[in-house]
């Protein structure tokens, strides 16, 4: 899970047991992406566009779930010689099975593949994970490790100020030609493939350039000091754990569940046109941005490593619009000054984050929701996704899977409707200051105003307005439908016990866990 409320609810007792290290990682060879790939199906493919747009890197933007997923899928079976692979959270469901089979049946037919996954959330992965690092071509590593690996809460209490730091990236990468970089974790939430709780996400496909950076980015963190073979932690392969791992592959593709989505993954188009040079790619100037994996170690508050700083450099100064979508937001004290200056001298400030009802993290909300009044006394406008914005979207927009209730979590802004930012970077106090964080930004009007008109046709259906009130002092949300407007003097569609108890968590002193 992202937040540990428990760790920090106990942080002052923690801080106080002091820190144990990992020792440097020990038997691990440095390796780099490769670079003769240009001859490989992908880069013949790609090699045109490239050509014919100098300097610039093509982009196809993928908000749809079940594209993104089948985006993943389709690299992987194009790749002829490498896969560069890295996530935050990677689960033991159906999605995240079906991929472990991808990158497994790549490996089959020798194609090298490092996976480095953030060892927070590999919690009943370790037998897989061991029988995947056994394969020949196949190299798992852990990043900032978990030494308890049955009862992962103890780490927080043994090693707090190490093991709250987290690896938030996510990137996908096929033989150094195409790459996959946004919010989404591997995971069913964020393709569409369940029942339940389905989030609205964003990840672009990149050619050209940025590729290089994001393979550049990879190998820092790959032979990066917090970056350990996985076989140190979940220990050896058994005899059987081959037959075990492919039992499970047929398993899980055999499930009723899996046969209807792979059929609906079959029928999307869009990665089999740039296999047939026929995808439309926007091709646009990119910068990568990344934290140093330096932040991950930091005792001492260095500004050198941290990724919002190039962020902020590399997007400019808003002159006319700022554009955010964050689903945890927690601006703080610098942020909320930041902001509400922007919107004093006539920027149009708007943000859309993730409603209390909506909210997978309500701990996080506490954050966010005392800075309200401050932000909108500025002029900043406020939005809140509602929990039923899955059913209210516009169907073309595919931005929702088919869960009975929906949830923010792409990370996107937009600076003047001219440069565009997409990647893992929440506005909050735990992206800038504790995980690192990674994306890209495009400088390319129409992608950015893509997110422009977002705001102004979809939002106010699919959000609440949040608003000062006629006493200038209190909130009210606005839902705005067919019929009308609706308006609410408390948080929408919660309980008063769950209002109450964000309320005491924005008194305690945890901002900055968030």
């Amino acid at each position: 899970m992202k937040r540990i409320l428990s760790a920090a609810l106990l942080a002052s007792a923690v801080l106080a047991t002091g820190c144990a290290s990992l020792p440097p990682p020990t038997d691990r060879l440095e390796t780099t992406a490769l670079s003769d790939t240009a001859q490989t199906r992908l880069g013949r493919a790609i090699a045109p566009g490239i050509a014919a747009n100098s300097g610039k890197t093509g982009i196809y933007r993928l908000p749809d779930p079940r594209d993104a997923f089948a985006a993943r899928v389709l690299l992987t079976e194009a790749a002829d010689k490498s896969l560069d692979v890295q996530y935050f959270i990677w689960h033991g469901d159906r999605v995240g099975y079906l991929l472990f089979e991808a990158l497994w049946q790549a490996a089959e037919r020798g194609v090298r593949v490092r996976l480095l996954l953030d060892d927070l959330n590999t919690k009943g992965l370790d037998a897989t994970i061991a029988t995947l690092d056994a394969h020949p071509n196949i190299e798992v590593r852990l990043y900032n490790p978990v030494v308890n690996r049955d009862n992962r809460g103890l780490n927080f209490l043994t090693d707090f100020s190490r093991v709250n730091r987290r690896m938030h990236n996510k990137s996908f990468t096929a033989d150094n030609q195409a790459t996959i970089v946004g919010g989404r974790n591997i995971a069913d939430e964020y393709f569409g493939a369940g029942a339940g709780l389905t989030f609205a996400d964003l990840d672009v496909l990149a050619a050209g350039p940025a590729v290089s950076e994001v393979s550049r980015a990879f190998d820092i963190y790959w032979n990066s000091a917090s970056a350990y073979p996985a076989s140190a932690f979940v220990g050896p392969a058994t005899a059987d754990g081959i037959a075990q791992l492919r039992a499970k592959f047929a398993a899980t593709r055999a499930e009723p569940e899996s046969i209807s989505y792979l059929e609906r993954i079959r029928a999307a188009p869009a990665m089999r046109d740039l296999l047939d040079r026929k995808l439309a790619l926007e091709w646009a100037t990119t910068d990568v941005v990344y934290d140093d994996p330096a932040k991950t170690l930091d005792t001492e508050s260095r500004k050198d490593v941290l990724l919002l700083p190039e962020l902020m450099r590399t997007m400019g100064r808003p002159e006319r619009q700022l554009d955010i979508v964050s689903p945890y937001f927690v601006p703080g004290d610098g942020g909320t000054e930041l902001l509400t200056s922007m919107a004093k001298r006539g920027v149009t400030v708007r943000i859309l984050t993730n409603s209390l009802a909506a909210s997978d993290e309500k701990s996080v909300h506490s954050g966010y929701a005392k800075r309200r009044r401050e932000l909108l006394q500025a002029g900043v406008l406020l939005y809140e996704i509602k929990p039923a914005a899955s059913k209210q979207a516009d169907p073309s927009a595919s931005r929702f899977g088919s869960g009975s209730s929906s949830g923010l979590h792409a990370k996107t802004l937009a600076v003047d409707s001219q440069r565009i930012f997409v990647g893992s970077f929440n506005f909050d106090q735990r992206s800038t200051h504790l995980n690192t964080e990674m994306g890209v930004v495009l400088s390319d009007p129409a992608l950015a105003q893509g997110l422009t008109r977002f705001f102004d046709e979809e939002v106010p259906i699919l959000a609440y307005e949040v608003r000062l009130a006629a006493d200038g002092n209190s909130l009210e949300w606005i839902e705005r439908s067919a019929s009308g407007e609706k308006h609410y003097e408390t948080d929408p569609e919660t309980r008063w016990s769950t209002r109450m108890g964000v309320e005491l968590l924005s008194i305690l002193p945890i901002e900055w866990l968030l």
